[in-house]
């Protein structure tokens, strides 16, 4: 089949939205807490554009510019200090008052669902600033803003070398600030900083390979320093004083670590509030620790039994060359390509070009970790899963939207649900009918990411330490390694709440909206209108989607009344 053009495709989708549910075609309805103010949707757009170019103007603009906590220029690093702080507080309430005087009531039903997409933003950016608290509580925060600059390939010149000098010499300040900000710093998150500052990950996620890789960020400093006696020396100077600012942040936190007890999680109270006006979800988190021990329940039922189904089949030897492995996953693309084609599973429209893939090829003295292990035997799950028609092609997707709230808002669960949603759901429409170990590293995928659910819970409630985690993952997942469940147990942990649990979360919320669907519309529903469908709402959370495809609200009705956010 031909892919359509984009504006074809569009239109036939816009079609599918109407003809889905006939409360596409009315004036949305009223609900208990829906604003009833005086602003149109246009007042909404305008403010949505205010705030993403307050928050983050050289995403918002696709520039260089910066500007600090308080929306001030800043040179290099932005100001966290205590009165910045209190200056954004002040600016997003004003954007809070902004919001709720809007006359929603009013709007139809698409107008409507961008409104509690655009307040889950602002709700959670004063998470946040209230709640989360980077900059006093993690040390991390600031150790991540020191690595990437070492990663320059050397020599450089003009603005590259100006810019490169600024970054280095901010070092120093970033620092001085870390000292003075971090007032409540959590135990885990203080680990975590001296670990990363002091030992190689055994992940390196986007990192140019080494043979040996570098011992943290002070190892990949000490290789710029390297690097830059050789071929550019006269950044010898600029390097010696980042570096010596960063190890005496190191013998900071060393001195301090006794008194840095703090809890890295934010709590019950808080959690549920972020998961109801964050991440509009219709879980609380003891709903969600439930669902996740069932779908970990169900996936390793599975797999036991598709092990001994293919017990006499081969097992899968993993890639011997750089070679072999690209080998498999141009064969792994192009396969996939032709099958969501021929079987009628999505749209794939001609924009979409050669997309890469998400695993380099890495030879580990301690041999592959746990993503390696699937990937080397097999692309074919994290193809589906990051590159198509996940991630990469989803990504593509939205920077194709012009629409001025959904092209430039993203819901993780929407986007990692989608993405885990493709594993399991692609083989069971037939992807992988011939290949029956592969269906076995479906499998094992999804163990990891349901396992993921109950933990990231744990640790927001402050219920288990990332050790604990750890170990609570790799008892229970095929393959796992130490490094990879670190560094994801941080990643968890560290970024704004409950990331962790939307991959098999708002996996169950795309079957939800899968199984509603398919209800609703009969032997009339067609799996490829239902993909393309789902991928022209944008990507706003999962609750919203069902809302607009299939005019069922009870996953949204009560989201109109807004809780105060509880206070640590």
């Amino acid at each position: 089949m031909k892919p359509r053009t984009l504006n074809a495709w569009l239109l036939n989708v816009a079609a599918l939205i109407l003809l889905a549910s006939t409360a596409a075609n009315a004036a949305g309805k009223r609900y208990d807490g829906m604003p009833e103010g005086k602003g149109g949707y246009d007042d909404l757009v305008e403010l949505y554009g205010e705030f993403l170019e307050w928050k983050d103007p050289a995403k918002a603009n696709r520039t260089n510019s910066l500007t600090d906590v308080a929306g001030q220029s800043a040179d290099v690093y932005p100001d966290y200090s205590a009165r910045a702080v209190r200056a954004r507080q002040q600016t997003m309430a004003n954007f809070q008052r902004r919001l709720r005087d809007m006359a929603v009531v009013d709007w139809e039903m698409s107008q409507q669902v961008d409104y509690l997409a655009v307040r889950s933003r602002f709700d959670q950016h004063q998470f946040v600033l209230d709640i989360a608290r980077p900059w006093s509580r993690d040390p991390g925060f600031y150790v991540d803003q020191m690595l990437r600059m070492t990663f320059t390939d050397l020599p450089v010149s003009g603005d590259e070398l100006t810019d490169l000098r600024r970054k280095l010499g901010a070092i120093p300040g970033l620092v001085a600030q870390a000292k003075r900000n971090l007032t409540e710093v959590a135990a885990d998150y203080a680990d975590l900083a001296i670990f990363n500052l002091t030992n190689a990950d055994g992940v390196g996620h986007g990192y140019p390979y080494r043979e040996v890789p570098p011992p943290g960020v002070l190892g990949w400093y000490a290789d710029l320093l390297g690097r830059a006696d050789s071929a550019q020396p006269d950044l010898v100077p600029d390097v010696e004083a980042a570096e010596a600012a960063i190890q005496s942040y190191l013998d900071w936190l060393n001195e301090n670590r006794s008194s840095m007890t703090g809890q890295a999680g934010v709590g019950k109270a808080a959690f549920d509030w972020y998961l109801k006006h964050v991440k509009l979800m219709p879980y609380d988190s003891d709903d969600i620790v439930t669902l996740g021990k069932r779908e970990l329940d169900r996936l390793w039922a599975l797999y036991a039994l598709e092990r001994h189904r293919n017990r006499d089949e081969p097992e899968i030897v993993i890639s011997q060359s750089a070679e072999e492995y690209q080998g498999r996953i141009d064969s792994t693309d192009e396969r996939i390509r032709s099958w969501l084609v021929e079987e009628e599973i999505i749209t794939i429209p001609d924009y979409i070009n050669e997309l890469s893939t998400n695993v380099p090829w890495i030879v580990r003295p301690g041999g592959p970790n746990y993503w390696e292990a699937v990937q080397y035997r097999n692309p074919t799950p994290d193809h589906l899963h990051a590159v198509i028609p996940g991630h990469r092609f989803d990504g593509v997707v939205e920077r194709n939207n012009d629409h001025p709230i959904r092209g430039r808002l993203t819901s993780g669960a929407r986007a990692e649900g989608w993405a885990v949603y493709l594993e399991e759901g692609m083989m069971h429409a037939g992807l992988l009918e011939d290949e029956p170990r592969v269906r076995e590293l479906i499998y094992i995928f999804g163990i990891f990411r349901a396992a993921r659910v109950p933990a990231d819970v744990w640790l927001q409630l402050n219920e288990m330490s990332v050790s604990e985690v750890v170990d609570y993952w790799i008892e229970r997942t095929p393959y796992l390694d130490e490094d990879v469940a670190r560094v994801d147990a941080e990643i968890y942990l560290r970024r704004p709440p409950g990331y962790g649990l939307g991959y098999t979360v708002g996996m169950l919320q795309m079957q939800n909206l899968l199984a509603d669907a398919r209800v609703q519309l009969g032997d009339d529903f067609v799996l490829k209108d239902f993909h393309d469908e789902f991928m022209a709402a944008g990507r706003l959370p999962l609750s919203l989607i069902r809302w607009e495809m299939t005019g069922l609200d009870d996953q949204v009705e009560t989201l109109w009344t807004r809780e105060p956010m509880p206070r640590r």
